[in-house]
């Protein structure tokens, strides 16, 4: 098993960055939110969001999105928050090995064998294997090798192309030199959205021995390239079985009892394959196992999983009581499992 503890120097750097960013404008509109919202004083709403911040390793923005204003002392230990994710990552994803996550090239090269479709990159030499591979696939995907929340991700189809050299210069000089074959996701998914292609983040850590599932968010998207927020996005947990706890949120405050385009109920969605899945995630986390915690982004093909990409500073997803009913969280996994 991993060693106990954060390292204090850490935690202490970390709360003066912290302190260094602060956005005091930010932090009252968000404590506006939680006031309307649960019928809380302002300015007690305040104080507590600076305190939890500052004492408690609560993020602002968790604040806010796990209803920290109607939860009791007990309740709030036991939700997972971004600044001890962030320290977890620090301690267990060792840094020699983190840009194989950061760099999405070198993320396709590590991991192809899981990926479970075509790539290439682009160069200044390969304008005709670009032409042939979007033609011969119809529609790609593009993206910039360092991005994340789904920037810097695009979809094109070839039968838009009127000038291949200027589309092929077009990529490079944008930085959109990672092309990749359209992900297929499985009926279920497609279901819900079959505009997007739906991940399903599964938070893991891998302790040397045994991989270990600490949290699962399905996400959906709104037909756009991308499931993320940025695109209108919104996700649910499931249980450890795969089945959503309930309706669909996003940090924004919008919440989905159906799919607004669709129609389907969140809550009743059940992710397929969850045993493949949980195999695939062990795999996966074996590959690069200097980098022990990641946020693992999957789709569930009509064939089984595949590998979209990995985030070594996982995120955090968590239950929302206001709209599960569901009080507590899941740092109790990530404690049984890191050691913390």
């Amino acid at each position: 098993m991993p060693q106990q503890g954060f390292s204090p120097v850490t935690r202490l750097r970390y709360l003066a960055g912290r302190a260094r960013r602060i956005d005091v404008g930010s932090v009252v509109e968000r404590a506006k939110e939680a006031s309307a919202q649960h019928g809380k004083a302002l300015p007690l709403v305040v104080a507590d969001m600076l305190y939890q911040a500052g004492v408690k390793n609560v993020g602002f923005q968790d604040y806010i999105d796990y209803d920290f204003a109607i939860l009791t002392p007990a309740e709030r230990a036991t939700y997972m928050t971004h600044p001890v994710s962030n320290q977890i990552s620090q301690k267990y994803d060792h840094p020699d090995y983190r840009g194989l996550f950061q760099d999405k090239v070198e993320f396709d090269r590590t991991f192809s064998e899981f990926l479970r479709r075509e790539w290439m990159v682009v160069d200044a030499g390969n304008a005709d294997d670009l032409r042939a591979f979007t033609e011969r696939l119809g529609t790609i995907v593009t993206k910039e090798p360092v991005g994340q929340a789904g920037t810097g991700v695009h979809r094109y189809h070839a039968a838009d192309v009127e000038d291949w050299g200027s589309f092929h210069r077009g990529l490079l000089e944008r930085g959109e030199i990672l092309v990749e074959e359209v992900i297929r996701q499985h009926d279920d998914l497609a279901a819900v959205c079959p505009g997007t292609v739906n991940t399903t983040r599964v938070t893991a850590f891998f302790d040397g021995e045994k991989t270990h599932i600490l949290a699962m968010a399905q996400k959906f998207g709104r037909g756009a390239v991308s499931d993320q927020m940025t695109f209108g996005g919104f996700y649910t947990m499931l249980d450890e079985n795969g089945h959503a706890l309930g309706a669909g949120y996003d940090s924004h405050g919008h919440v989905h009892e159906l799919h607004p385009d669709s129609g389907v109920r969140i809550a009743d969605f059940q992710l397929p394959m969850i045993d493949e899945v949980t195999a695939f995630v062990d795999q996966v986390a074996r590959v690069v196992p200097q980098v022990q915690y990641v946020g693992w982004d999957i789709v569930v093909g009509p064939e089984g999983p595949v590998l979209v990409e990995g985030n070594w500073g996982a995120g955090v997803y968590e239950n929302k009581p206001s709209v599960t009913g569901i009080r507590t969280g899941h740092k109790p996994r990530y404690q049984a499992a890191i050691g913390f």
